[in-house]
């Protein structure tokens, strides 16, 4: 009786039992990244015809692809917001304002009008709505890594850290298997390889709408959840700063560097094998099966389709069909999420900057092989086959580097600052990384006349930044989050 009143921390049930840790950080990840993928699918299939007729499918593609890249200038805001919440004020109400806004955001974007309604300020609307997406997951996904390595066992920190990752690869293929069932019950009068009216009409709304479901999940699991003894501790302790974005960059600023840099590859990787190849998969391979498509667009729109311009400006893809892509980049996915579990035990046995550099050396070379897979073969079988190995290879290598940095990020930080400068880093870092690599990936695509192989160079280039940022860093593993509270760097702030 006396051991329990004198040290309760080591003795009586943790304040958050395993499983509900696990829930929290897996489920609210899972919608957030539900959401946020539902627009890049989006991006892809529909938004460049019902928000962005330029009439040039390049340049509504790369207005559509801008779109989504704006919420990755906006995520950086949403972390120092969440950022200064989550570490002034505790770490649950935080993630459930984070959960609310990206839930409220998507799903009025499934409601909102087109183009064709009220000309370009449907674009502005969705730009708007966008942005709130991106505000949203800034503060997300640090909350939700918090909550697993805060609440981690003894050496297992990355263990618990790759659940708030393996939302990524779930949210993934729940946002895809939605639109592909969508797609498939719908009817196509010209084929079950093209879009059906009806999928333009009303069907790509639904799986925004549906995420309001999922938000009312979330929230049920999230308000469940205590502070953890770490923060606790913290508090206890007269750790809490007034400012803690002053504190992180002043004290914290190498970390704040390293981190964003780290997170680089992993970025540029996994938006390469999600949006880039989507596009660059469902594109026409040939001219004349493209132009005849885009002349059919434009007789049933009564507008004039110019057959001379349109070759001048296209370049080929693969061709295959969009649900027999998605298909293939989902079972990639699979392999995402197999790798990121993977991940968390072999970081915590042998380090999480060993394992990083390794997997880094490999993304460098993966970035080298883009022509070898991507380009289309005389035998449209084979050329399937060497995708769906591209896709395979590409979503374990991501899996194995997008694992760890559940871990990885935070370790950086100290717990007074730990939720701004993890949330900062992870999401400055989707600037550099996520935000310019679709749009990146289609100029280059464009500049080679539609060979890949500058794409997969320019992967390689930022895995190099990132092999660097690991040079420099020191090993997190050991860390003590009992110890590294930050009380005696922070001063008065």
């Amino acid at each position: 009786m006396s051991s329990t009143a004198t040290s309760p921390s080591r003795t009586a049930a943790p304040a958050n039992p395993r499983s509900r840790v696990i829930t929290a950080s897996l489920v609210g990840t899972t919608i957030e990244f539900y959401d946020f993928y539902a627009y890049a699918t989006a991006a892809v299939l529909v938004f460049p015809i019902l928000f962005f007729p330029t009439g040039n499918d390049t340049t509504a593609l790369l207005a559509s692809f801008g779109v989504f890249g704006a919420a990755m200038v906006a995520r950086p805001l949403g972390a120092i917001v969440f950022g200064h919440f989550g570490d002034r004020f505790g770490r649950k109400a935080t993630l459930v304002a984070s959960l609310l806004t990206m839930g409220i955001a998507t799903f009025l974007i499934g409601c909102l009008p087109t183009y064709n309604d009220i000309g370009w300020w449907a674009a502005f609307l969705l730009l708007i709505l966008r942005l709130a997406q991106g505000f949203a997951l800034g503060g997300e996904w640090s909350g939700a890594a918090l909550v697993a390595t805060e609440n981690a066992p003894r050496g297992k920190r990355a263990w618990y850290g790759t659940f708030p990752q393996l939302g990524a690869p779930l949210g993934f293929i729940i946002a895809n298997g939605v639109f592909l069932a969508i797609n498939f019950l719908l009817p196509h009068p010209d084929g079950g390889a093209q879009r059906s009216e009806a999928f333009l009409a009303w069907g790509w709304r639904v799986p925004f709408l549906f995420s309001a479901v999922m938000v009312i999940i979330g929230l049920w699991v999230r308000l469940r959840l205590v502070e953890s003894e770490t923060f606790a501790k913290a508090e206890q302790k007269g750790a809490i700063r007034k400012f803690p974005l002053a504190v992180v960059i002043r004290h914290h600023w190498k970390e704040l560097i390293l981190g964003t840099f780290i997170m680089l590859a992993t970025y540029v990787l996994f938006y390469l094998m999600t949006n880039f190849t989507l596009s660059y998969g469902t594109k026409a391979a040939s001219v004349d099966v493209a132009a005849a498509a885009a002349a059919a667009q434009a007789e049933a729109a009564g507008k004039t389709f110019d057959a001379t311009a349109f070759a001048a400006q296209f370049y080929p893809g693969l061709g295959f069909g969009y649900t027999d892509f998605v298909i293939m980049q989902i079972i990639g996915v699979v392999f995402f999420g197999i790798f990121t579990l993977l991940s968390g035990p072999i970081a915590d046995a042998i380090g999480r900057r060993k394992l990083l550099i390794w997997v880094t050396v490999l993304i460098i070379v993966f970035g080298l092989t883009f022509n070898l897979f991507l380009l289309p073969q005389a035998d449209p079988k084979f050329t399937g086959a060497m995708v769906q190995a591209f896709l395979v290879f590409g979503f374990m290598l991501m899996g194995a580097t997008f694992g760890p940095m559940g871990a990885v990020l935070p370790e950086l930080f100290p717990t007074n600052v730990r939720y701004s400068g993890s949330a900062i880093s992870y999401n400055v870092s989707s600037i550099l990384g996520a935000a310019l690599a679709p749009i990146v990936a289609v100029a280059l695509w464009a500049a080679t006349g539609g060979s890949p192989w500058l794409v997969g160079l320019y992967l390689s280039a930022m895995a190099v930044l990132t092999l660097i940022a690991l040079l420099f860093s020191k090993e997190t593993k050991d860390i003590d989050y009992d110890d590294n509270i930050g009380v005696g760097v922070t001063g008065s702030l």
